[in-house]
């Protein structure tokens, strides 16, 4: 077992939070595979007490779970992202510029299109802006909350489920 503080403290929600974050950056710098991820995040969503957690990390190198008490670990800081805007009342003008033109881009493409005008593939021209304008301003907004909560109870039912399969 790791050097864990505190090993018989229970853990919250929080914490398996962090234990997960970390076990996906393990995975993807490929120090364990998919099924073993698997294995260990199940574990870590039915985990306790930081004892447990410090058990499924003690083959791996940092990073590891944090704890509320604990120290985050130091690093350098990071620029301060700019919030998501929430809605078109806070929206830049161009993000209302490209909320406004890209559908009517879409409209007038379709129709020139259909008559014969232009060539098919100008459809690419309000594509490419409306991946233009994705790409910069992101997805933002109460989704990816809801996207949160949703993945929050997806590891609570799993973590249920896993200790239902210990007690038998």
């Amino acid at each position: 077992m790791t050097d864990v503080p505190a090993p018989q403290l229970r853990i919250s929600d929080q914490n398996r939070e962090s234990a997960l974050s970390a076990l996906g950056e393990h995975m993807t710098a490929g120090r364990i595979d998919i099924d073993e991820y698997g294995e260990r995040s199940a574990r870590i969503t039915a985990a306790k007490t930081r004892g447990e957690l410090g058990e499924i990390f003690a083959d791996l190198p940092a990073p590891h779970p944090r704890y509320e008490d604990s120290p985050p670990p130091v690093a350098a800081p990071e620029p301060a992202a700019a919030p998501a805007p929430s809605g078109p009342g806070n929206w830049s003008p161009p993000q209302r510029f490209l909320a406004a033109f890209v559908p009517l881009l879409f409209i007038v493409t379709i129709a020139l299109i259909a008559t014969g005008v232009v060539h098919g593939t100008l459809i690419l021209v309000p594509i490419g802006l409306a991946v233009f304008g994705r790409s910069m301003w992101g997805h933002g907004g109460p989704r990816r909350h809801d996207r949160h909560l949703r993945d929050r109870e997806r590891r609570r039912a799993l973590r249920d489920s896993y200790r239902r399969e210990l007690g038998r």
